[in-house]
């Protein structure tokens, strides 16, 4: 079967990232310029689209009013190690990413959509790297981005740090994921590490704030797209609701 929705890219010729960069945007079937519409921003784009199939979750959530209106767009990396730059608290380009989202995709998003140009009507969604991403920059820009996905996020010191000096949490929605198997997760550099100690750490933090967050364990969740794949429909119609 085919797409219901349509799905579009636009390039941006990143100042801050000195290359261009890739937005696919998906729209669903009913989009109209009369309407206002949530955006969902992904990192790990190509992979949200393919394995977690959030096109399709979207065409069938739109079409049983499960979600409001929402355009998902996606953004992708060049390779493992461009991720890592772009992602990692402490990347070379991690400072810059983060601008070239504020500055430049936001803007071509409001411009290119009907948005309610509120950050409680945008979200960045990710997975491992890009769900630390998507947490630290909600936390710099609460007023840009009101909601945050993170499933199965890196979690270092930096990132605990970062919850506890948030003035702003309570301006941010959080979702939150982490597998119960999760505990010797190879990562990018080679070192293997606990992600689900880490994250209940993180969970705990982020509970004592107070803050609008939902958090789950995944039964036998592993650090793999199966997992966050599974969970994707509670994720959406959780957030877009």
């Amino acid at each position: 079967m085919g797409r219901k929705g349509t799905f579009t890219e636009r390039t941006i010729d990143s100042d801050y990232l000195k290359e261009q960069m890739t937005v696919k945007i998906y729209k669903p079937e009913s989009f109209s310029r009369l309407y206002k519409y949530n955006i969902c921003i992904m990192q790990d784009g190509d992979d949200y689209f393919q394995m977690g199939r959030v096109a399709t979750l979207s065409d069938r959530l739109h079409d049983s009013a499960e979600i409001n209106n929402t355009v998902f767009a996606g953004i992708h990396y060049q390779d493992k190690f461009d991720r890592r730059k772009k992602y990692h608290p402490s990347g070379e380009q991690n400072a810059a990413y983060t601008k070239f989202l504020v500055h430049e995709v936001v803007p071509l998003l409001d411009e290119e959509l009907p948005t309610y140009h509120m950050g409680k009507s945008r979200a960045l969604m990710g997975d491992s790297l890009a769900g630390t991403l998507a947490l630290m920059t909600a936390f710099k820009y609460p007023n840009t981005f009101g909601k945050v996905i993170m499933q199965s996020p890196y979690v270092d010191d930096t990132v605990l740090e970062a919850v506890k000096e948030a003035s702003d949490i309570h301006s941010v929605d959080i979702y939150h994921t982490i597998g119960t198997d999760e505990t010797a997760v190879k990562m990018t550099d080679g070192e293997t590490a606990d992600f689900t100690t880490v994250n209940r750490e993180l969970n705990e933090l982020i509970e004592a704030t107070g803050a609008d967050y939902i958090y789950h364990e995944l039964d036998a969740g592993k650090h793999t797209w199966k997992y966050w794949q599974n969970d994707m429909k509670r994720v959406l119609t959780t957030m877009f609701n």
